[in-house]
């Protein structure tokens, strides 16, 4: 095979270095999967090595099928035999063959998410659990973090000390556990704990394995964790070992993922090779140019800058917006004048990206009104989200009382209204013709309901009553009737932040809403607006924008870019800064790297103005637009009230960054003076914001009432 024509200068070197451990650190659109493919097609036709003999691992099971044909490709059937699969199938391999040493028959039953909520309710049932009490969500993730930190459920028993509920916890993480064993069943945790186990107490069968293969390859090997990096040692303990990855796309430290482990492999491993794979095969100078920048700013990194010998490339384009649905307009207006443009522009050429899902919702409902066609990857659009449709459903209980609103939400949170309890309202309803709500709010008392639940459904009914009396904003009408039924209650204690990201959204939805009709906006009003988002045809196939969050778009390439949300706080997140101090920053950053890479001709960086219920702070532009630097970035759109190189560290609260006025009460009428916008006038105050009026160009602004930049003028 001559590697020549279809390697270059690196790639060739890393396909055929065979001397020791090889560690390949390559760059985005390198050609990493290319170079990995050659060598194993190297090893078997021009070295000779028999193909039962190698083994590759990759993460996930389209990498493996990807990498098993581009081989077969080269090879045909001389390539078969050849292991290619992800780390999982791998043990499940040993698994299959030694798991008796543990106990178990080779038999055994792979369980799958349903599987495990299945069997968690059942446990919850025997054991008299309430779902409030913990949801079955947190019980999974709170199983699957002990077993993975190989805390077993009599360790759990004792950690929990005195604590109630940390003791409940632990009972059903070892009931799950006994169950699991009784029937020979397995999850997906469990099938790389378990190989570990057998290998850490088996030497006989690490010999087997490690001796089978004698290339070992590894992609993606930025994204291991401590239990794959402590496999990956025994299946490579008498092989050559080639890892493949960067350093800078490392962004599932939410996973497990450790960078330190591609850092560190040259001090694991002795006698090894680093080769870096620089040149980039996908995307314009410039693009790599404020890519290079930006990344740069990371300390914990291996140095290296990517080059291109494509064409310098239009100038990033910076948007800030005025508002989020400004923004959105702006990306709106760039599809349709790049697809009239280009006549061999495809939508699936256009990808959004964005840094959490809840900030889909502006752009979705644009792209709805344009006409244009969309696909979200990686999760529901916006207003198909379960929390969105039931926030909705209280909205529309207000405004209808209709039945189907009634029934969605009666029992969320629960409320101890089961099939039954909702029949006997259903016929009382029929029996005098009214909504199941209405019935439920005028003969409660003939309805036949329990002490407990009578109880419960008063207080569900005094919060929507309470809300349908309410003379404040209508984005305050919603966010007390939340509190007021316990939806916020409820997603809080599950730790459900995305979920709340989601109302918190909604929340900012009503608020736009608001502001573009003064006159007559009104729940009823709204929801008519928004049942056009909620109803749209959802058989969208073939040509489409590909909206994602960053974390979807790993691995992926597209013409066009829109990379949007990028305000401080939100990206880079506040909740991942406070939790991980400095390295939570780099990572961050290594996301927004990921996913300004991921474009091939055009790049489009947007921010918008205003206020983010998410981040409880006014929005400025996110540090990452300064640190690509100024050279080849065009800034259009509003400029930013705030200066983008003033952010929260992590000592650092925002009362701090944003100092403090000392005006303790507003109220509407007031004349401020802002630093920037100029004289104004109050014309709405909540409890931590104010809605304000400026001439013209600013018009109407959202700030915080206690901003350093706000101040009262006498009258």
């Amino acid at each position: 095979m001559n590697l020549d024509n279809v390697l270059n200068e690196k790639q060739k070197e890393a396909a055929t270095y065979l001397d020791g451990h090889l560690r390949i650190i390559a760059g985005a659109g390198s050609g990493k999967t290319r170079v990995v493919t050659y060598r194993i097609a190297y090893l078997i036709e021009n070295i000779g090595v028999n193909p039962r003999n190698i083994l590759a691992i990759t993460f996930t099971n389209k990498a493996a099928n990807e990498m098993k044909s581009r081989v077969e490709k080269l090879l045909g059937s001389e390539a078969l035999g050849a292991t290619i699969c992800t780390i999982h199938s791998l043990c499940v391999r040993v698994l299959r063959q030694h798991i008796s040493l543990l106990g178990y028959t080779h038999n055994f039953v792979i369980m799958d998410e349903e599987d495990i909520k299945s069997l968690l309710k059942k446990l919850y049932k025997e054991q008299q659990v309430d779902v409030k009490q913990f949801s079955i969500k947190s019980m999974m993730n709170y199983i699957s973090s002990y077993k993975t930190a190989f805390v077993t459920p009599e360790k759990a028993m004792k950690l929990a000390g005195d604590l109630p509920g940390e003791k409940q916890k632990a009972l059903i993480y070892g009931a799950y556990e006994q169950y699991n064993k009784e029937h020979n069943m397995l999850d997906f945790d469990d099938l790389l704990i378990k190989t570990l186990t057998l290998f850490r107490d088996n030497p006989q069968v690490v010999k087997k394995w490690s001796r089978r293969y004698q290339y070992v390859h590894v992609d993606e090997f930025q994204d291991v964790g401590e239990i794959e990096y402590e496999l990956i040692h025994y299946f490579g303990q008498d092989s050559t070992v080639c890892v493949v990855g960067d350093p800078d796309q490392t962004i599932y430290s939410f996973r497990g993922s450790d960078v330190n482990y591609i850092m560190n492999f040259d001090k694991d491993y002795q006698n090894v090779k680093t080769i870096i794979l620089d040149q980039n095969y996908r995307s314009t100078k410039n693009i790599l140019e404020i890519s290079n920048n930006l990344i740069r700013k990371n300390k914990n990194r291996l140095e290296k800058d990517l080059f291109s010998n494509l064409e310098d490339g239009p100038h990033i384009i910076h948007f800030s917006g005025r508002s989020e649905e400004a923004e959105a307009e702006f990306i709106g207006d760039e599809i349709e004048q790049a697809m009239n443009k280009d006549a061999n522009l495809h939508y699936s050429d256009i990808a959004i990206l964005y840094r959490a899902n809840y900030l889909s919702r502006p752009i979705e409902q644009m792209m709805i009104r344009k006409k244009i066609p969309y696909r979200i990857f990686g999760g529901l659009k916006f207003f198909n989200r379960k929390e969105v449709k039931d926030a909705l459903s209280y909205l529309r209980l207000l405004v209808n009382n209709d039945d189907l609103s009634f029934e969605r939400i009666v029992n969320v949170p629960g409320r101890g209204v089961g099939a039954k309890t909702l029949e006997k309202i259903q016929l009382a309803a029929i029996h005098h013709q009214l909504s199941d709500y209405e019935t439920l709010c005028f003969y409660s008392d003939e309805i036949g309901l329990s002490s407990k639940v009578k109880k419960s459904l008063k207080q569900f009914v005094s919060a929507l009553e309470k809300a349908r009396v309410s003379t404040k904003p209508l984005e305050d009408v919603y966010d007390d009737l939340m509190k007021d039924v316990g939806y916020y209650e409820m997603l809080q204690h599950d730790q459900e932040d995305s979920r709340m990201d989601n109302l918190m959204e909604l929340k900012n939805s009503i608020a736009s809403y608001v502001k573009e009709n003064p006159e007559n906006a009104t729940l009823e009003s709204y929801l008519q607006d928004i049942a056009l988002y909620t109803t749209q045809d959802e058989g969208t196939t073939g040509d489409y924008v590909s909206m994602m969050s960053i974390h979807m778009a790993k691995g992926l390439e597209f013409k066009y870019v829109f990379v949007a949300g990028l305000s401080e706080n939100i990206f880079p997140s506040i909740r991942s800064i406070e939790e991980g101090g400095d390295d939570g920053l780099e990572e961050e950053r290594r996301l927004a790297y990921v996913a300004f890479t991921r474009a091939k001709e055009k790049l489009f960086l947007t921010d918008s103005q205003g206020f983010s219920f998410v981040s409880h702070s006014p929005k400025m532009t996110s540090r990452f637009v300064d640190e690509i630097g100024k050279h080849n970035v065009e800034h259009v759109g509003a400029k930013n009230p705030f200066k983008t190189s003033t952010y929260i560290n992590t000592n650092e609260s925002i009362e701090e960054m944003i100092g403090d006025n000392h005006v303790d009460e507003w109220k509407i009428g007031d004349l401020v003076m802002h630093d920037t916008f100029g004289k104004g006038v109050v014309v709405n105050v909540r409890d931590k914001t104010l809605d304000i009026a400026f001439s013209v160009p600013y018009g109407l602004k959202t700030l915080m009432a206690g901003h350093k930049a706000l101040k009262r003028l006498t009258n």
